[in-house]
């Protein structure tokens, strides 16, 4: 995608980094956390939060709900930019959020990968990789940006607004992803890692109790198909390999007898599982 080309940056908007377009790492000392977990704002000048737009009107409520204090506050509002307002430069030479959408993807896939590898060495390869696969998958990423009220700091543009954009699944998933980079270039790897671990500590909680399934991604299905009005998916079984006592299945799932997606595991529930979570990719890439 051609990078978008909106004028020099608004520095007494965008504060502090603007002219790099907020966007330079900084070897910036990672400030110490309060006694109640928040990283406190850097003992630097900061702008004025207020910005003049109504979701901005409180950014520190923001900030208090990720457990972070921003250095450069323009990568937070950056990070919740959609390209529908950056294209009506809502603000003025906005940036949009999907270079850090892309960079924020990469990020939270290592913290993700790093973490379940130190804390669940029991897990096999294939185990780290579908629970990997589940916690940063759209479908549970748009839950976690909800539980965020993400939704409620964006920046859309008109038509988004109109069509109800802050609900849209896809674009809460794509939101966090771009705060995880913005939290990473503010603050380092430390802090994005922190900001991870806190965002997953329920499924990781899960996880260490034993207690952890592959997400339920026929009942999600089941419950999006029924809202749009769909007749319930089919799962039928393709393709048997391997011996009996290490057997591989492959599950095709249909909708109105048309094929939507194929997923593959050592026994039918996690073959029909994986079938389910794909198409709910699927859902949430043609909602976007």
């Amino acid at each position: 995608m051609a990078a978008l080309s909106l004028g020099p940056p608004n520095t007494a908007l965008y504060g502090r980094g603007a002219a790099h377009g907020g966007l330079a790492p900084h070897a910036t000392p990672l400030r110490r956390r309060s006694p109640g977990g928040r990283i406190p704002p850097a003992e630097v000048p900061r702008r004025n939060t207020t910005i003049s737009l109504p979701m901005f009107a409180n950014i520190d409520r923001l900030e208090e709900t990720l457990s972070y204090s921003f250095r450069q506050p323009s990568l937070l509002v950056r990070a919740l930019t959609h390209s529908s307002a950056a294209n009506e430069r809502r603000p003025p030479h906005a940036r949009d959020n999907e270079q850090l959408e892309f960079l924020g993807d990469s990020i939270l896939g290592f913290c993700t990968s790093d973490l379940l590898f130190r804390k669940y060495t029991g897990l096999s390869e294939g185990e780290l990789s579908k629970v990997r696969a589940h916690l940063v998958s759209s479908a549970n990423l748009s839950k976690l940006a909800r539980q965020l009220d993400l939704g409620d700091f964006l920046v859309l543009g008109k038509g988004e607004e109109k069509t109800g954009g802050r609900k849209k699944l896809a674009l809460l998933a794509d939101a966090l992803e771009a705060v995880v980079a913005a939290i990473y270039l503010d603050g380092g790897l430390s802090a994005a890692q922190s900001f991870v671990t806190k965002i997953l500590e329920p499924d990781l909680a899960a996880i260490g109790s034993g207690q952890f399934l592959l997400k339920d991604f026929k009942s999600q299905l089941q419950e999006r198909l029924q809202a749009l009005r769909l007749q319930p998916a089919q799962y039928l079984i393709v393709k048997e390999t391997g011996p009996d006592h290490r057997r591989y299945f492959s599950v095709e799932l249909r909708i109105n007898g048309q094929k939507i997606t194929e997923g593959h595991g050592a026994t039918k529930k996690i073959a029909e599982q994986e079938a389910a979570r794909l198409a709910l990719e699927r859902f949430l890439r043609d909602q976007g």
